[in-house]
């Protein structure tokens, strides 16, 4: 280097140090007067942009608010050239070295906070002075305008977790900012305010180094790069990011749809670092430089999924002096539901929740609050989820129809589907709801058997159709209920109440049922773990009994996996598995399509031949090529993401802490479930339900800003029943505020 740095600038250095470097390798010079920065690259197509980055460093040179970089010329004049050294083309040049410790060395401040962003500001203002066609006309992956470039690289970061971070906000950056671009300010950035490239001296920010990555992009994006790198570090994001917000607008006021977006450029601009510091471990894995701030970008990632858009974007209102967003006046709502639907159309909570968004275990109220849904099974693999958006929004752009015709998507699907089946369940009909499958299953089983006696379970729920509420004791035995049909015969819930009865005199009495109406009982339905019970699971073996017994008198076996189906037990995809048994039909519905509607039946090919003798089943939507292709991509989701195994692990450390809770409390009886679909019976100090005590540990925890539910045939069961991506720290949230609500009651 030093033969280099004597020939071409006449520099006879006293020492020479590499530093590190993304792009090109640097090295620190020292002489006698002074220290400069030789910067070489082995990319000969960088020509052009150093050349444009030299000539903003000699436009910035006549400022004297900040400091930065000044390029050293060559003996000849020039200030970057093209050499050959040791055998290969090369480019370099020659900066001079600017003193001063940098921002990633010391403790954050407010000071150095606000004066960060007056100096962002005042830079920007220098920059919008500035022209230069080949900055305008410069591609790269760390323009945020250009993020299109760093897609491929979202299959390397190595967490699905983090991979569906960024791509929901990618598609979140499309959705939301996209259709704004042509109304946001342009400019030359500096486009790189890392910790690293930014100098202190006695508290203020004095200096910007590495113009490397200069770039004309939205004058907005200068501010979202800053508050990743000044905020990362630190816990509360929106605090600092505040701070620096309203440094800038000091000098360069921000407009309203700059506010608007600002939430999503800084989640842009994680999501863009994430990739390329995937692609960079990939590509160069001993270049620690290019991946340094890797773990602290992700953990900011996973901690601004947390934080609603709208909550970010009042902050930075506030801190711009707008006023904040005037929320939806929910009192009016209320009173237009009222006008509009029926009573006996529940809300949730005495104070309903108002919902604008949701992004995997994570929603979004009209307050800015953040919910963690620790409640909603039908966002199976999370509220959002990229992946089902992307695929329904491209098959709605191609082809909706119906059975009735030839499409790829129905066969794809029902094939991959019936696969997770045992062998002898290989017909399906698919309809566009649990409700509808159950109608339907029912249908067919009276069809095959020509009997019309239905077994069903105590407190078993099926559905909302007539068919359904007949065979829904949940919902016939309520006080307002229709009453147990002639037609439909009742077997006791083996569960905590019968204690007194062991399974062995249920059975016994089941059996007094089936002698008193042989050969006319046409099937038996049950969920293996009866949710609206209070997520009671059947006892072992209990339905391979139950089974036996309906067969052998020419009846059939309902499994209902409405709940429970799709991995959400953990052990199985399907709970009937659990209890060793194959039903002769399964229905099938909630978390098929992650809230697409959509439900089937699961049977064989006898009982669907049968079926197929009789008046011609036919469903306008069961099946359309929207809900296949949906529901094709939960079940790739499930098995990408090993969703099975999450739902086992989780559920059995979520269940681990509850029953945690148990021991310190007198309020709580069972914990049961499995997998992520788990109970918490609450009682009273003598033991009998306590209604009045989980609804308030309900609104408690919503207070909180956690959503659990309840149910049960007393409605004192806590039920917990969250989308499959939930994880332990979601689980030591929910434990931390149930148990500080016990404590208070205790």
């Amino acid at each position: 280097m030093n033969d280099l740095l004597e020939s071409h600038f006449g520099i006879i250095p006293l020492k020479v140090e590499k530093l590190n470097g993304y792009d090109s390798i640097n090295y620190l010079v020292k002489t006698n007067d002074n220290k400069y920065l030789f910067k070489t690259y082995n990319t000969l197509e960088l020509l052009p942009f150093l050349k444009a980055e030299t000539e903003a460093l000699k436009f910035l040179d006549n400022n004297k608010i900040f400091n930065s970089p000044m390029p050293i010329e060559f003996l000849d004049g020039e200030y970057v050239k093209k050499i050959t050294y040791k055998g290969q083309e090369i480019l370099i040049r020659l900066l001079s070295y600017i003193e001063g410790v940098f921002i990633g060395e010391i403790k954050s401040s407010t000071e150095i906070t606000n004066s960060l962003g007056i100096l962002l500001a005042k830079l920007n203002l220098k920059l919008q002075s500035w022209d230069n066609s080949v900055i305008k006309s410069k591609e790269s992956v760390w323009n945020l305008n250009s993020f299109t470039m760093c897609k491929e690289s979202i299959y390397l970061i190595e967490k699905y977790s983090d991979r569906n971070l960024v791509h929901y906000f990618f598609q979140q950056y499309e959705f939301e900012v996209i259709p704004h671009e042509q109304k946001l300010r342009k400019s030359i950035i500096h486009n790189d305010a890392n910790e690293w490239n930014l100098l202190v001296e006695n508290n203020l920010v004095t200096g910007i180094i590495d113009f490397g990555d200069i770039s004309y992009s939205d004058l907005i994006n200068e501010l979202a790069i800053a508050i990743v790198y000044n905020s990362y570090k630190e816990s509360d994001y929106l605090f600092w990011a505040e701070k620096l917000v309203a440094s800038y607008n000091s000098i360069i006021p921000l407009e309203e749809i700059e506010i608007k977006i600002l939430y999503y450029k800084v989640a842009l601009r994680l999501c863009v670092s994430a990739c390329n510091s995937a692609k960079a471990k990939n590509t160069n894995p001993e270049n620690k430089y290019a991946i340094h701030s890797e773990s602290k970008i992700l953990k900011m990632l996973r901690e601004w999924i947390k934080i609603s858009p709208f909550r970010a974007e009042n902050f930075f209102r506030k801190a711009c002096g707008y006023k904040k967003l005037i929320p939806t006046e929910k009192a009016s709502l209320i009173s237009r539901r009222k006008e509009i639907f029926s009573t006996s159309i529940s809300l949730s909570y005495k104070t309903p929740i108002l919902f604008k968004k949701a992004a995997f275990q994570y929603m979004y109220d009209e307050q800015g609050n953040t919910f963690l849904d620790a409640y909603n099974n039908i966002p199976h693999v999370g509220h959002c989820h990229p992946k089902t958006i992307k695929v329904g929004q491209d098959q709605m752009s191609k082809l909706n129809t119906n059975t009735r015709y030839l499409y790829d998507s129905l066969y794809d699907y029902s094939e991959k589907l019936l696969a997770k089946f045992p062998k002898s369940l290989n017909k399906i009909f698919l309809v566009n709801s649990g409700s509808e499958a159950s109608d339907l299953a029912i249908r067919i089983a009276k069809w095959y058997t020509k009997k019309n006696k239905l077994m069903v379970v105590e407190q078993g729920y099926h559905g909302h159709t007539q068919i359904g509420i007949e065979i829904s004791d949940y919902k016939f035995n309520n006080s307002k209920g229709i009453g147990q049909q002639e037609h439909i015969l009742k077997i006791p819930l083996p569960d905590y109440k019968n204690k007194i009865k062991s399974v062995d005199q249920i059975i016994h009495g089941f059996d007094n049922q089936l002698n008193n109406n042989r050969n006319n009982v046409a099937l038996f339905i049950s969920e293996t773990i009866l949710g609206c019970a209070g997520q009671v699971p059947l006892p072992k073996n209990f339905l391979k009994n139950v089974y036996s017994k309906i067969r052998d008198q020419g009846g059939v076996c309902i499994a209902d996996e409405v709940q429970t189906g799709f991995g959400r037990s953990g052990n199985h995809f399907w709970a009937f598995e659990d209890q060793d048994v194959v039903p002769d039909m399964v229905i099938i519905g909630k978390p098929m399509a992650n809230g697409h509607p959509m439900g089937a039946v699961i049977t064989s090919k006898k009982i669907s031949d049968s079926f197929g003798e009789g008046v011609e089943f036919f469903s306008s939507f069961g099946g359309n090529p929207v809900s296949c292709e949906i529901a094709n991509t939960v079940l790739e989701i499930i098995e990408e993401e090993d969703l099975q195994s999450e739902a086992k692990e989780i559920g059995e450390y979520y269940m681990k802490k509850l029953k945690s809770l148990k021991k310190d409390s007198y309020f709580i009886g069972e914990v049961r479930g499995k997998g992520l679909f788990l109970g918490v019976e609450i009682i009273t100090k003598s033991g009998n339900p306590n209604p009045i005590l989980a609804q308030k540990i309900k609104n408690g925890l919503r207070d909180k800003f956690i959503l659990v539910g309840t149910d049960g045939e007393f409605n004192n069961v806590i039920k917990t029943k969250p989308p499959l991506c939930f994880n332990k720290q979601n689980v030591d949230q929910v434990i931390f505020e149930f148990s500080k609500i016990l404590k208070k009651i205790n």
